[in-house]
């Protein structure tokens, strides 16, 4: 597969113009958004990871295969940052979402161990509201034994998804979210 930084986007008009189209991955500050893309595509060090949370800051393009974009967008929540660069990043987050016509899936991503948490169920509920498909992915499933895996995943159902179990550290779901990927963006 060949994945390829395209861009770090602060703005709407330096988004890229060529009409590919894009699968978003959104979620707190520290979820696992880059290791997801990391692993799908298979590359290590495509996106950038870091154990400090708020560290993607601008909305990061990845060109896929050369027929699509994987979306990075700015984590929320506890990210350390000033009020003022994380009210910045809601009004740059929300123009995307909003606007951007060829975003065809959002992937929210939950970590298994926590579960919804308000800003997430806010992110839910406007999705939902502005008609945007989207993938429930829980994140880090390889840090909970069996049962508390069940018990993190039920949790989440409650919310009427059925969320796809992921590990960056050994694999787990690759397969299967890229098969949700390709169903979204096959003709109908």
């Amino acid at each position: 597969m060949k994945a390829e930084f395209v861009v770090s986007s602060g703005k709407p008009d330096s988004f890229p113009k060529d009409r590919l189209p894009e699968i978003a991955f959104l979620g707190r500050s520290n979820v696992g958004k880059s290791s997801l893309i990391n692993a799908l595509t298979g590359r290590k060090g495509l996106a950038f990871t870091s154990s400090t949370p708020g560290r993607t800051q601008t909305i990061n393009f990845y060109r896929i295969d050369g027929g699509m974009y994987f979306v990075d967008l700015p984590g929320y929540g506890y990210a350390r940052v000033p009020a003022k660069f994380a009210g910045q990043w809601k009004v740059l987050i929300e123009e995307y979402l909003r606007k951007r016509d060829t975003l065809q899936l959002s992937c929210l991503i939950l970590d298994a161990r926590r579960g919804w948490m308000e800003h997430d169920l806010d992110l839910k509920r406007w999705l939902e509201h502005y008609g945007r498909p989207y993938l429930v992915v829980a994140t880090k499933t390889d840090k909970l034994n069996q049962s508390e895996l069940e018990h993190g995943l039920r949790a989440i159902r409650e919310e009427g998804v059925e969320p796809m179990p992921f590990s960056a550290a050994n694999g787990r779901g690759v397969r299967e979210i890229w098969q949700a990927i390709t169903t979204t963006l096959q003709p109908r």
